[in-house]
């Protein structure tokens, strides 16, 4: 999820956790208290809830410090704690300018919270997250969601501009809260349905099943990339789960249809095979480049990795570079996540590197 919509989760979680019960007035001592909602820790539930994207500067280290740390220890469950307690003392700190009597206890609540539910929109994705950093680098996803979803930020804003107007009630951080549980529910329903087609599909062209899964696709909760892994090749069909006719677009179209435009009926599809370490001579080297030592942060990496070119250089070296079904989505042109060695089969020497927009990239640092 990206950090806007991450802040303005924990500025939603924020507000709902600092609601205080109200005591009856004196002069109406039979009244019942009442839940006031009040906005003193809204600004801290969203800063804590964008603390975890901090782990950016990995990139200033090296890139793949950045691949291997994002989304690793500030976002660990094992370590939320600690991050709540450094957090509830640094708000403290600031708010003592104002409220000397601020203690950090009233906040260590609203700063765990917020990390949290930045975890949790992090999980909905398939990029994967590290709950158990740094006892383990495993990354967990559900899947259920694609990484920008605007109903999601959306609704979001709307709880929050809610809770401006009507600022002593929980009613629209509540509300909006549980619209966006909601919604991913939605988005868990269509990724069981694209799912269960590539199972169908499996099935009916008899292709032997080791895997299958599907990636979340921008513009609405049923564009999916349905996958299917025969333990040599991959299957693929980019498909919508409740669309029952082709959908046009034309340039002029809004940018929802034409985002959702490439993804057919799912009696429609258009399936795809691609072999994980491709065709023709080059194959065998493929296999060497995916089993080196050098080449292991990626094998980690990728979910569904497939060989995207095996070429000799002018140097006279081989390369063999690697893309990932996860981040195929149609009408994208540059593809992240490309990642490649040179070198001479059965020699050592390996020189990892990145495709990029103007060619490759030799990648150095800690590999």
């Amino acid at each position: 999820m990206d950090t806007l919509t991450h802040a303005l989760s924990g500025a939603i979680v924020g507000r709902l956790l600092a609601a205080r019960r109200s005591a009856a007035s004196p002069t109406a001592a039979a009244a019942p208290a009442t839940t006031v909602c009040h906005t003193g820790r809204g600004v801290a539930g969203a800063a804590a809830a964008a603390f975890p994207d901090l782990d950016f500067v990995l990139g200033y280290v090296s890139e793949l410090a950045y691949l291997r740390g994002h989304r690793g220890v500030t976002h660990s469950l094992v370590l939320l704690p600690l991050w709540g307690l450094l957090l509830a003392w640094l708000f403290a700190r600031l708010a003592r300018h104002s409220r000397p009597e601020t203690d950090w206890r009233g906040f260590y609540a609203v700063a765990c919270a917020g990390i949290l539910i930045h975890i949790g929109g992090d999980l909905i994705t398939q990029f994967g997250t590290m709950i158990l950093a740094p006892f383990s680098d495993r990354r967990f996803g559900w899947g259920t969601t694609f990484i920008i979803d605007l109903v999601i930020t959306g609704l979001l804003v709307a709880g929050l501009a809610g809770s401006a107007l009507w600022r002593r009630s929980c009613i629209p951080a509540a509300t909006a809260l549980a619209l966006v549980v909601a919604w991913i529910g939605v988005g868990a329903l269509g990724r069981g349905e694209a799912i269960a087609a590539a199972r169908t599909w499996a099935a009916a062209n008899k292709v032997p099943v080791v895997e299958v899964d599907a990636a979340p696709r921008p513009a609405s909760p049923f564009n999916w990339t349905a996958i299917v892994f025969d333990g040599e090749q991959y299957h693929y069909a980019h498909l919508n789960t409740r669309r029952s006719e082709l959908l046009t677009a034309a340039p002029g179209d809004n940018f929802v249809r034409r985002f959702s435009a490439p993804y057919r009926p799912v009696a429609l599809a258009q399936w795809e095979t691609r072999p994980r370490f491709g065709n023709g001579d080059l194959q065998g080297f493929a296999r060497e480049v995916w089993s080196k030592e050098d080449f292991a942060f990626y094998r980690w990496f990728a979910m569904f990795p497939v060989l995207d070119h095996a070429q000799q250089d002018a140097s006279g070296s081989l390369c063999a570079g690697f893309r990932d079904l996860r981040f195929e989505i149609p009408g994208r042109i540059d593809l992240p996540f490309i990642y490649g060695l040179c070198g001479t089969p059965g020699a050592d020497g390996w020189r990892l590197y990145k495709v990029v927009a103007e060619g490759r990239r030799w990648v150095v640092g800690d590999n």
